[in-house]
Formats: structure tokens, sequence, C-alpha cells
């Protein structure tokens, strides 16, 4: 099998993951998280987790962000042992194809230099 192949296979297996822990992400907790985003709180990172861009004192929103990055790790997790890379590579490879590509315009992300760039 072709490398080409072997990163198509394991962005699948990896959107298939982060979809499925998103299921177990509340209403209320994706919609935190998108209005953190909004004010440029909370942002995407290149190693595929949510990040602080500022810090917050609000318990709700980080218990949401660590209830999200949660879903992420154990999603990253199993995409890597069916791709036979690590967790870290999944992460890289979901910011890359699933998660850059959603950040609207105005949001904040981690660029892989990690260093916060508004899009």
């Amino acid at each position: 099998m072709t490398f080409r192949k072997l990163f198509v296979i394991g962005a699948a297996v990896a959107a298939l993951g982060v979809a499925g822990a998103a299921v177990a992400q509340t209403a209320a907790q994706k919609s935190m998280i998108d209005q953190a985003k909004a004010q440029g709180v909370v942002g995407e990172q290149a190693d595929g987790y949510l990040g602080f861009r500022s810090s917050s004192s609000d318990a709700a929103l980080r218990a949401a962000v660590d209830a999200t990055n949660s879903g992420r790790r154990a999603a990253y997790a199993r995409s890597a042992a069916d791709a036979g890379t690590s967790a870290d590579v999944a992460g890289a490879r979901m910011f890359e194809s699933q998660l850059l590509p959603r950040i609207q315009s105005g949001q904040w992300y981690r660029n892989p230099q990690g260093q916060w760039v508004q899009r």
C-alpha cells in the first residue's frame, strides 16, 4: 500500500472517529466552544486539539474544551492504531485535512510553529 493510500485511509478513519466523538459532545458544549472561537478565546491547533488563545476563568468552557479534546484523543488513538502510526500524526493529519479548512474567517488557529494566526 502506498503512503498516499495509507494517508487517505487514515484521514477517513480519523474523520469518522472525530465525528463519533462529536456526537458525545453536547449541543451546549458545542455552542459554548463555537462562541469562544468567534470571540478569539479558543482556537484549533495544528496538533488536532482545541487550545486557549487567551486565558479564561470560565469553568464550563474549560470543561467543554477538555471533553472535546478527550474525545478527539480517543479518536486519534483509534485512527492511529488502524493506520499503524501515532496519535500525534493522526491529530496533525486531521487538522490539515478536516479542521483547518473549517476555520471561519476571523477565527484563530495555532500553526505548526506554535503561533496563533487569525484567518
